[in-house]
């Protein structure tokens, strides 16, 4: 791993300048790991939970201990944990399909969600997929301000135009495609206080990215409901697949109606030999999201005093894994997701190419040396072809790995750069 004398500088002065950074990020993983802890111990977890179960899965001791410890662990009533669920779109649609009726209103405030989240939505008109919107279900959003702080005066007076027929609040947690600053719990809580004190409806988070990096999650301070995927943070790096759905016993019943089917719920699903590593990666998860962080703000540090605008800034505090680049050129990056690629344990080799996504607008290039297919909390980097050109990058299972990462997207962006 050769870099410039340049880049060499600016790694010796991150490691000074974030040193109080990692001693706080440190300090969360470890109020986290302690809750991890105390949760494995008050379920009694063992060996014989390891062995998973087939068919019908029929008392699963291993799938319910785990169940019980994401909701204990993340202050909810009741969590669905699976490893059949696909990736964290999945997870959602379950979760709105459960809650939502026909002439029901799913009410974003935090602006669009996900570009994948908006075919499941569906756009005004009835299309026949099968989205929300084909079954009846009406869907508005209320943008983020300016500064990226929630608009309340405009939540209440959607709350007045729709009264009763709001049945979901809908809260996204991460920036995702957007340049606006992440929530944190503690702000996703405020947001459900206040909802919850002018609607009925159930407050819906999508916390993916979020998990651990705060010391509690936004069920713990009042959202009805957090969905997330498993080859994201609470998956430790170590599952390998799944996803899950926590909050009140009411609202997780009604999502894992969705799931399997009514009357039977979350009561089977046969875990296949997957249990252990579910386990296991949940027990990781507070260390390896602080790596993660540690590599999000070194990134952060780096691309700041090379001249990029980067968000957040290195010195702030944190609530989700992703970094933000903004490269302002095509070029620049696709350099840096080839940075990335070529920094990464695996499919070093590869060089990552622009294509037509499935579920987005704009073409995407996506950078991923990853042990698992598709796993954020490893390294990743990706982004949409268009102004201002912004990579995200999230991830890091060690920040030793992810330093250099990031040291080799940096080599590849000066060098574009530079030709020019």
């Amino acid at each position: 791993m050769e870099f410039s004398k340049e880049l060499l500088k600016l790694a010796d002065e991150a490691k000074v300048a974030l040193k109080d950074k990692f001693e706080e990020f440190d300090r969360i993983a470890e109020e986290n790991t302690a809750r991890v802890l105390v949760s494995f111990r008050k379920y009694r977890v063992s060996e014989a939970m390891f062995a998973g179960s087939t068919g019908y899965g029929y008392g699963d001791i291993g799938r319910e201990a785990l169940e019980s410890i994401y909701a204990d662990v993340f202050g909810a009533e009741d969590a669905v944990v699976r490893h059949n669920i696909v990736n964290g779109t999945q997870a959602l649609t379950i979760g709105l399909f459960g809650l939502l009726r026909p002439n029901d209103v799913l009410l974003s405030v935090t602006g669009a969600p996900y570009d994948t989240l908006a075919e499941v939505i569906g756009d005004k008109y009835k299309n026949g997929d099968g989205s929300l919107a084909d079954f009846g279900v009406k869907y508005d959003q209320v943008d983020l301000k300016e500064d990226g702080s929630i608009d309340y005066e405009t939540i209440k007076s959607k709350v007045d135009e729709y009264g009763d027929s709001i049945k979901v609040i809908f809260i996204q947690r991460s920036k995702g495609y957007q340049n606006r600053p992440t929530l944190s719990a503690k702000e996703i809580g405020e947001i459900a206080k206040f909802a919850h004190s002018i609607s009925k409806a159930y407050v819906v988070v999508d916390n993916c990215y979020g998990e651990f990096c705060d010391n509690a999650e936004p069920t713990a301070y009042g959202a009805d409901m957090i969905i997330g995927s498993l080859i994201k943070n609470p998956g430790g790096g170590i599952a390998e697949t799944g996803g899950y759905i926590a909050g009140t016993k009411k609202a997780v019943e009604l999502a894992s109606y969705r799931l399997t089917s009514v009357g039977i719920g979350k009561e089977c699903g046969a875990t296949l030999g997957e249990n252990r590593k579910m386990f296991k990666g949940f027990f990781m998860a507070p260390h390896i999201v602080a790596q993660a962080k540690k590599t999000a703000a070194f990134a952060s540090y780096v691309f700041d005093k090379l001249g990029y605008e980067v968000e957040p800034s290195y010195d702030v505090d944190r609530h989700d894994i992703i970094q933000t680049v903004k490269l302002k050129t095509a070029e620049g990056l696709c350099a840096f997701c080839r940075g990335i690629q070529f920094g990464s344990a695996v499919d070093s080799y590869v060089t990552p190419e622009p294509w037509d996504m499935p579920g987005y607008s704009d073409q995407v290039i996506m950078a991923a040396g990853t042990f698992t297919s598709g796993s954020s909390i490893e390294i990743s980097a990706d982004g949409p072809l268009k102004y201002p050109y912004t990579a995200f990058f999230q991830g890091g299972l060690t920040f030793e790995s992810g330093k250099y990462a990031i040291l080799s997207a940096a080599e590849e962006t000066l060098k574009e750069k530079n030709k020019k």
